[in-house]
């Protein structure tokens, strides 16, 4: 077996840039209805992912992990693509800046005058809700 056949192909793609790409052994992603593990062979798929961490896997271990807001991923028997609506480095979150987010996101949810901005801003707390958890992990 050749060594790109023992490799996924992973992207994380933002809507500004290409944010990663390298062959790894496994990319697990957060989706809506729970996370999964991308590997090679794969069959084909496509999923909504929720707030949360993608990790990334080589040589058995953990070598990225990476915060994304939302968005979709695809994947084929070679490749996993992300379409992040945003993304930043763990190991990048500052947790008094995300509390101090969090706070202003949670009086925008009380303060909202419609049902989008209630709606906008219940998202904003749940992502920011999301990034606190994993910098704390």
């Amino acid at each position: 077996m050749t060594e790109a056949a023992t490799k996924v192909a992973f992207e994380l793609v933002s809507p500004e840039r290409l944010l990663f790409s390298a062959d790894v052994d496994m990319v697990v992603v957060p989706g809506a209805e729970g996370d999964f593990g991308i590997l090679p062979g794969h069959s084909l798929f496509l999923s909504q992912i929720r707030p949360g961490v993608i990790d990334v896997y080589a040589k058995g271990v953990v070598t990225q992990r990476i915060f994304i807001a939302g968005g979709f991923a695809e994947a084929t028997p070679r490749r996993c693509t992300v379409l992040a609506e945003r993304a930043v480095p763990v190991s990048e979150l500052k947790r008094d800046e995300i509390e101090a987010n969090l706070r202003d996101a949670r009086e925008d949810v009380a303060d909202a005058a419609d049902e989008a901005a209630l709606k906008t801003a219940e998202r904003e707390v749940a992502v920011l809700e999301a990034m606190l958890a994993a910098a704390r992990a």
